[in-house]
């Protein structure tokens, strides 16, 4: 099979999901005819897509296909097929099910380093009551007026697609536009329509923070999931890889994407990311202590593997909904709603493995970045992270086994 015939099937068999469970292909920006020949096409077995999957990974060698498009095809075909098995009612562990989606393998936290956290998080925070109680004085005092959102979220957009700008290129008529929704499993979704345009949904049921709302923007907006796609669709899929133009869920694709937008706050503005988002709120009359947030930021960022130990609690381990619970109100000190709102996601069947993708993804592209100084070499791995087919195990290979661009 040539090339553009592989991945046009590549494509059928991602979109096919989306007739299985709307909502798992995230994003389509390409050729709308195959959309439709999906749409009017009768719904597909899972079974068959599983099928095709494996058919097409064992057909990928021959395709014809550059070395660095055959590994990123590989472990996405790998994915969809555990996928269709899934949907199928294959019983599917879940260390196994996170494996085959997001190429990495996980395992269980340190109780102890969550304990550890627990005291520097001690340390930022005056007073002599429990820990929790203090967190959630705090943040309460952090909240963000409901009606000061929507002009909190223009501020820092427009800030941080002004830094982005100065160290990456974007086009001229990209654009975000942010709306807020309700009654959903997230705190913030970007939409990416295609032609540079993102829809950024952000939830009015969770509280928003001043401390969080920066790193909600970076992640959605500049330079996380925008930019991102812009970048990709400006060059990946301009110079003909068109596998690009689709972005479905529960794919090592998701992994890079997330662990990317975690990291972006930090990696646009610096460690000193609170001093500058002070000024910003300061400006709208908001008082904010930045470097206290620096300092509760670092510390509770040792129970980053609170919630995919959850995760495998619920479903390898078959705790109840309530021992998870009680588990991260324990470790991650959330009130008991918090809680509930976590397992929410966990729980969802399209959702539950896509924790590790934030947990997994901030730990290897966290450690790749900071193999290389602060700096140009730095900007420049994040560069690559933004226009690059990138996989977890070519990250895991380390730095010889990377090809320089597409």
């Amino acid at each position: 099979m040539e090339s553009v015939s592989f991945v046009r099937e590549y494509l059928l068999l991602g979109l096919g999901f989306d007739r299985l469970e709307e909502g798992f292909v995230d994003a389509y920006t390409g050729d709308p005819a195959l959309r439709r020949q999906v749409e009017n096409a009768p719904k597909p077995d899972p079974r068959d897509l599983a099928r095709t999957a494996a058919n097409l990974r064992a057909e990928l060698p021959s395709a014809g296909l550059s070395e660095e498009r055959t590994r990123f095809l590989d472990v996405h075909l790998r994915a969809l097929e555990c996928s269709g098995r899934k949907f199928a009612g294959d019983d599917v562990g879940f260390v196994d099910e996170v494996e085959a989606y997001f190429d990495v393998r996980i395992e269980r936290g340190d109780e102890e380093q969550y304990r550890e956290a627990h005291r520097k998080m001690d340390a930022v925070l005056p007073g002599t009551g429990p820990l929790a109680e203090r967190i959630r004085a705090h943040r309460a005092k952090d909240a963000i007026p409901a009606e000061r959102l929507k002009e909190c979220v223009d501020a820092f957009s427009s800030a941080l697609r002004d830094v982005v700008r100065e160290h990456y290129a974007l086009p001229d008529s990209e654009i975000v536009e942010y709306e807020v929704v309700g009654d959903k499993p997230w705190s913030g979704f970007n939409y990416y329509l295609g032609d540079y345009r993102s829809r950024v949904a952000i939830n009015s049921d969770l509280e928003q923070h001043m401390s969080n709302l920066p790193r909600l923007i970076a992640h959605e907006s500049y330079p996380g999931h925008h930019t991102e796609h812009c970048r990709k669709e400006a060059g990946l899929v301009g110079s003909g890889q068109l596998e690009q133009t689709l972005f479905v869920v529960n794919t090592p694709q998701c992994l890079m994407a997330e662990g990317l937008a975690d990291l972006a706050l930090e990696s646009i503005v610096g460690s000193d990311w609170g001093l500058w988002a002070q000024e910003i709120y300061a400006d709208l009359g908001l008082r904010f202590d930045g470097e206290q947030a620096q300092r509760l930021s670092g510390a509770s960022g040792q129970l980053l593997g609170v919630r995919q130990d959850a995760a495998m609690m619920l479903h390898d381990e078959g705790r109840s909904h309530d021992d998870v619970a009680a588990f991260l109100q324990q470790w991650s000190l959330s009130t008991p709603e918090r809680a509930r709102q976590s397992l929410r996601f966990l729980s969802s069947p399209l959702w539950r493995a896509y924790t590790s993708t934030y947990v997994e993804g901030y730990r290897l592209l966290g450690g790749w970045l900071a193999e290389v100084p602060v700096g140009a070499e730095r900007s420049e791995r994040f560069r690559r992270l933004l226009d690059e087919p990138l996989v977890p195990s070519v990250l895991r290979a380390g730095e010889g086994y990377l090809t320089a661009g597409g």
